[in-house]
């Protein structure tokens, strides 16, 4: 049984494949979507709060055919102590399909490992997948030539990511970029740097996969996005590090993307980020608003590329 718990549970030549039909699904959208999920029950268990998540997977389940059941954890027994395993047995036995956003990673996994269907991460504190191949889909539509190889338009892009570089989207675009053919330019505070949980994650995933296994830490903000074709920053107190807010703020505050050092990439570049964004700290309004801002295609482009991961995993045998 296959899962989507990481950008590395796909192949290149797989990922190549996800981005394509998220294109074809974009296209089609409202003319000719594939019921690929016709008759099937996807479950949603959501810990965390969510806007772009929760709507583009209820939305993207529905146009292709299937039933978006959404269970918020404490509503349903886990949430008053029933097990991992337990919930992953009873519910394998209900509906198609798992899809989680929660804090703990080992939470998806565990999901993964004791239940019969497949199980997608909607969000962890370590990892979002989902958001990154909604960016890189949302990057090679700009860089691919109509019809041509979307994943071959990303390699040798140099991506530079801002601020919390020890955060759920760091690990993720450090995964992305090496799986994508990218390079990855990481600028943060001292003792931000990717955790050593997270580099025995790379260093497995690089070896299984004949992937470099790189990414580039600095200080210096204006090192990171030198010759960088996209700006990516996120915010600097994920949900559950409210406590942490003031020091984050003030230790993070070299790091705001602001146009002057936006206007140090590539003449070319684009600004992204996943939203929300919290004006003033770790973006600007003027960035924001730049013409070469696409956080709203990227935002909208979480329907697509999810739609193709879902289509993906419908089609594999049940185990």
């Amino acid at each position: 049984m296959k899962h989507f718990l990481k950008e590395t549970d796909f192949t290149q030549n797989e990922a190549a494949e996800v981005l394509a039909l998220a294109r074809d699904l974009k296209q089609e959208r409202g003319r000719n979507t594939p019921a690929v999920l016709k008759h099937q029950t996807w479950a949603m268990i959501f810990s965390k709060s969510s806007t772009r998540t929760r709507v583009s997977f209820e939305v993207g389940i529905h146009e292709l055919g299937g039933n978006p059941l959404f269970l918020n954890k404490n509503d349903i027994q886990l949430g008053r102590g029933e097990s991992i395993g337990d919930t992953a047995r009873v519910l394998s036995r209900m509906v198609h399909g798992l899809i989680v956003r929660t804090y703990d990673h080992a939470e998806v996994e565990q999901l993964a490992e004791l239940g019969n269907v497949p199980v997608i991460n909607a969000l962890t504190d370590f990892l979002h997948p989902c958001q990154i191949y909604a960016d890189a889909f949302t990057l090679a539509e700009r860089w691919t030539p109509p019809g041509g190889d979307l994943l071959a338009s990303l390699k040798g892009r140099k991506i530079a990511f801002l601020g919390d570089t020890a955060c759920n989207m760091a690990n993720s675009w450090i995964l992305g970029a090496n799986l994508f053919g990218m390079e990855i330019s990481l600028a943060g505070p001292k003792g931000f740097e990717p955790s050593a949980e997270f580099n025995t994650l790379l260093a497995a995933e690089s070896k299984r996969l004949g992937l470099p296994g790189k990414y580039q830490f600095t200080t210096d903000p204006y090192e990171a996005v030198k010759n960088a074709d996209v700006v990516y920053t996120d915010v600097w107190v994920s949900m559950g590090k409210e406590d942490e807010a003031a020091e984050r703020i003030k230790t993070m505050s070299p790091y705001s993307v602001t146009a002057q050092l936006f206007a140090a990439a590539k003449p070319d570049a684009w600004f992204m980020h996943c939203l929300p964004a919290y004006v003033g700290k770790e973006v600007t309004q003027d960035v924001l608003d730049h013409p070469r801002s696409i956080i709203f295609d990227e935002a909208e482009n979480r329907l697509h590329a999810q739609k193709a991961i879902m289509a993906v995993l419908a089609q594999q045998p049940r185990g």
